[in-house]
């Protein structure tokens, strides 16, 4: 049962550190303990606000969001941070709000609150694994999946199991079918979502005409971070 008195904080979930730096440069946020929980926190337009990264995939998601969960009673979840297109045509950079989120290994279907004045279109799908043959690309978007992610279903699980709000501001960073990320490519992470030296070392020793496309996908990246971060903070305003 949902028992808030609507002054909670509002909470920002992302998968990665690259995600969550745009917020908190914006919003100039500090690390701290809460409860046992290490986050983030600062304040937007006199409100409290918390910041979390999970790492990647629903199960690091999942628990994740329930330690914030557990530390700290929240009035809103915002989902913040990049996705992957199916297609060519949707532009870098682009916001995806959508209508639904599908968890593709369990089939749960689970619908966002709307902020603001965009307007809520397609299916994201949220799986744990790489999704770039163009055959299965192509049945996604005959379902109407417009984007591909590893967290928002099961962060959007644990919200609805609580009774919390949320909604989606993740910004089109990448294409799932031009071939630019690879199992080797998406292994330049490792799964808490920060850099591995190792792997991006390895990398560029065995491909260095690909240095330029790395360059170019931390620029994308940057932009997309950047557009959820300042969509999310955008939204707040919404929030009674």
């Amino acid at each position: 049962m949902n028992t808030q008195s609507g002054n909670e904080p509002i909470a920002f979930i992302c998968a990665m550190p690259i995600e969550l730096a745009p917020l908190v440069r914006l919003l100039s946020l500090a690390e701290i303990e809460v409860n046992g929980t290490m986050m983030h926190t600062g304040t937007l337009d006199g409100r409290e606000v918390v910041a979390i990264v999970t790492g990647m995939g629903t199960k690091l998601a999942t628990e994740a969001t329930a330690r914030l969960l557990d530390a700290v009673a929240v009035r809103w979840v915002l989902v913040v941070g990049i996705t992957g297109a199916l297609e060519s045509e949707t532009p870098i950079g682009a916001l995806v709000l959508p209508e639904v989120v599908v968890n593709s290994e369990t089939g749960s279907e689970h619908r966002p609150t709307q902020l603001g004045d965009g307007v809520p279109h397609g299916t994201m799908w949220t799986t744990n694994g790489l999704t770039t043959n163009l055959d299965d690309l192509a049945q996604l978007r005959a379902q109407g999946v417009v984007s591909l992610d590893m967290e928002t279903a099961a962060i959007a699980e644990c919200c609805e199991s609580r009774g919390i709000p949320w909604s989606v501001f993740r910004v089109i960073s990448d294409r799932a079918n031009d071939g630019t990320v690879d199992e080797e490519v998406f292994h330049l992470s490792n799964q808490d979502g920060t850099p591995n030296p190792a792997a991006i070392e390895k990398y560029v020793a065995e491909h260095p005409e690909r240095l330029p496309l790395l360059a170019q996908m931390a620029e994308n990246a940057a932009l997309a971070t950047r557009t959820a971060a300042e969509a999310a903070i955008r939204a707040c305003a919404y929030i009674a």
